[in-house]
């Protein structure tokens, strides 16, 4: 399927929750945006452009890998507010040094998919859409790499070649799924083509998304990676790492037998799935979300944000959304 195909495809799928809003409507506040349920606030549009800011992320983090960065401009984003590594430009087809075959495939089809999240989750928002704010993919993967290994690690470049470029999408791609998944509940608009069943959409696809990248790493499970660890202990470590800062629980998972929280991992060789015992994928809090992208509990920019979220008059900073 072309791109273009892709992200009619997918507007399609948006159509109800975009037949909300009138052409050029704006959001005019939490208690009266899209659909309402008198039973709770309605949040939509906030939560919405909190995710927006993390597909921002992820849009960027996968577009540069395969050289498309430009395109994120194109689609509402910024690419001149994306920080990379030094040498690294993400554009004019410069992809991930090695990145070739099947692997290349698959990271310009969650690039798609990633692009097609901004363009929709824009679109529906209108004019109250948050622009992208700044995004560091270069010293935030460093500081990531020194936290999760106590400073085994060091220098981690996700651009150097695709087994690092693996190992970052990672650090994505799970917290994506529990994201989507903790904000449902919060959502008020649960009819049929609103933004419940929207965004459950795009859980899906992204659920997918972490599905491919652990199964790749599984495979690769125990080749050496660096600072002498193997591709599993970096996983690991990548999730210790997002469990000390995400709360009090150990939920997150690598990508082997006994690596988390035994009472969410089942007792076989691999964990390719990220579900407790029942099969159902855990969630996260947005407060849990932002302490993973700002690196550290309780933080209002840091990390991926080096300013913090972008946010306007409809959002506000998020505090009351960091609070649910």
């Amino acid at each position: 399927m072309s791109q273009d195909t892709q992200g009619m495809s997918t507007r399609r799928r948006f159509l109800g929750m975009a037949g909300m809003m009138g052409a050029g409507a704006v959001l005019s506040g939490c208690t009266n945006v899209l659909a309402t349920n008198p039973t709770k606030p309605n949040l939509d549009a906030v939560i919405f452009n909190f995710a927006l800011n993390l597909e921002y992320l992820e849009a960027a983090f996968y577009l540069a890998a395969v050289g498309r960065l430009d395109e994120l401009t194109a689609a509402g984003g910024d690419a001149s507010k994306v920080i990379l590594p030094q040498g690294f430009t993400g554009r004019g087809g410069m992809t991930v040094p090695g990145l070739t075959g099947d692997l290349l495939a698959m990271a310009h089809e969650i690039a798609d998919d990633e692009l097609a999240h901004v363009k929709v989750i824009r679109q529906v928002l209108g004019s109250a859409a948050v622009a992208q704010p700044r995004l560091d993919l270069s010293g935030s993967f460093v500081a990531a790499g020194n936290a999760a290994s106590n400073g085994a690690i060091t220098n981690f470049n996700p651009y150097a070649n695709p087994l690092f470029f693996l190992h970052g999408a990672f650090v994505f791609e799970d917290v994506g799924v529990s994201a989507y998944k903790g904000a449902a509940r919060f959502l008020v608009d649960d009819r049929m083509g609103g933004n419940l069943e929207n965004a459950a959409g795009i859980l899906a696809v992204e659920a997918y998304h972490s599905g491919a990248i652990r199964t790749e790493l599984y495979q690769r499970r125990n080749e050496q990676a660096a600072a002498g660890l193997t591709v599993a202990q970096v996983v690991q470590a990548i999730s210790n790492l997002r469990d000390s800062v995400d709360g009090n629980d150990d939920r997150d998972q690598g990508i082997t037998a006994g690596a988390g929280n035994p009472d969410y991992v089942p007792a076989r060789s691999a964990n390719i799935v990220l579900a407790d015992q029942n099969g159902i994928a855990f969630s996260r809090t947005p407060r849990q979300v932002a302490n993973i992208v700002f690196l550290e509990p309780n933080a209002t920019k840091g990390g991926f944000f080096p300013d913090g979220l972008s946010g306007n008059s409809v959002t506000g900073d998020y505090s009351n959304l960091l609070k649910l």
